[in-house]
């Protein structure tokens, strides 16, 4: 049985849903992916080089740079991404979690 929307049944189920979120995003929260690593995600899953990324993120030693946690991102580099490759700039404008040196 299907629920007809602006139904007593459909607004029983949008309050049940709406229930079944917030105990979720309270007991079982997904925290938001590395900077990086989403990049990277993203690039994997959308066959990309980084020869692909230097128009969003400067000249391929940068790129590298950035991919290797050595340069942080940019405003310009985080809007670039953010309209590029569609990865929200809330995940962007962290602060990574991987450090290296």
């Amino acid at each position: 049985m299907m629920a007809e929307v602006d139904s007593p049944e459909g607004e029983k189920l949008d309050v049940l849903t709406a229930l079944v979120e917030a105990y979720e995003a309270k007991h079982y929260p997904i925290d938001m992916p590395d900077p990086i690593e989403a990049i990277k995600f993203e690039m994997e899953r959308q066959g990309l080089s980084v020869n692909d990324l230097v128009p969003m993120i400067g000249k391929s030693n940068r790129v590298y740079e950035v991919l290797t946690h050595k340069r942080g991102l940019s405003l310009n580099m985080i809007r670039n991404l953010h309209q590029s490759l569609g990865i929200p700039a809330e995940v962007l404008i962290q602060i990574s979690t991987e450090t290296h040196t």
